[in-house]
């Protein structure tokens, strides 16, 4: 009986694996799709549509289209750009907002409710509803720079970082976290005598490794992903553009999609890289945390 049972477990164990499989190639038919076809010139990439073929990697193989993309545009500066601009944006939004999230948890001040319902509430805006107001508020905006006191923040690197930073998402996953942490780690560290920030950089945010993490995937993701509308709007230099407003450059007369296809590519890679980094210190941050009640 027990044999029989382990085969079953075992089957079923199988058949899970197999559905997984099937469900993960399902997902990864466009990224191979997109590597292999950035191989192929255009005129056969087109005509291998129409069957296996544009997954395979077979006909007139070759690195031209990566080539012909980075003589086309300065991909490098543009990944560059989105990285930095990425980077500095989420490290400033998990302090910013954690800090927030720290205050509407653990701080009892008048309107702390209410404060927080209006930046849940926010949530439901769409941006392009605000997008002309914002222009119009920062291109009169001072910044202290290099040279001075400067005004407008048209084709700039703040002015792709600042609006994005305050996040109601990233505090509310944040507030969401600080609730189940336990309340007498707090009355203790308060009755040792440590300040608010104290018990913020030394108490609370070792223990958020995973908030932290999965915050940072969110952001990171959202700022990638909303790195065209906005930019296309306040940056008119090649010095200052993403990656996703370099795509137009593929788009002009005569569509070449080998290079379409080589500079998706390219620009995949980091956001994959990043995702796998994240993830992987999301599950350490899991593993290794712990609270004892």
């Amino acid at each position: 009986m027990a044999i029989v049972t382990q085969d079953n477990h075992g089957l079923r164990l199988a058949v899970r694996y197999l559905v997984l499989i099937l469900v993960a190639l399902v997902f990864m038919f466009p990224l191979v799709f997109m590597l292999v076809s950035s191989l192929k010139p255009t005129a056969q990439l087109l005509s291998d549509t129409s069957s296996l073929r544009a997954f395979l990697p077979v006909g007139d193989i070759s690195l031209e289209n990566y080539a012909a993309a980075f003589r086309r545009a300065p991909i490098g500066l543009f990944v560059f750009n989105s990285i930095f601009i990425t980077l500095v944006t989420v490290c400033a939004s998990l302090f910013l907002c954690s800090l927030a999230a720290f205050s509407f948890t653990y701080l009892n001040w008048k309107g702390n409710g209410i404060v927080l319902s209006v930046i849940l509430a926010t949530l439901i805006i769409p941006f392009e509803t605000i997008a002309i107001p914002l222009l119009l508020w920062v291109s009169r905006l001072p910044w202290v720079g290099m040279e001075g006191i400067e005004f407008g923040w048209l084709n700039t690197y703040h002015v792709q970082i600042v609006p994005w930073i305050a996040d109601a998402l990233t505090v509310f996953l944040f507030v969401q976290f600080f609730k189940d942490l336990p309340r007498e780690l707090i009355e203790a560290a308060r009755a040792e005598g440590a300040s608010w920030w104290q018990i913020y950089r030394r108490v609370v945010m070792p223990l958020s490794g995973p908030v932290l993490a999965t915050a940072a995937i969110l952001k990171s993701l959202k700022m990638y992903n909303e790195q065209y509308l906005w930019p296309l709007i306040v940056v008119q230099d090649e010095a200052h553009r993403p990656i996703m407003v370099g795509l137009g450059y593929f788009f002009q007369l005569n569509v070449a999609w080998g290079e379409v296809m080589a500079y998706l590519s390219v620009i995949t890679i980091p956001v994959l890289a990043f995702y796998l980094v994240l993830q992987r210190a999301f599950i350490a941050s899991i593993a290794s945390t712990g609270v004892k009640g």
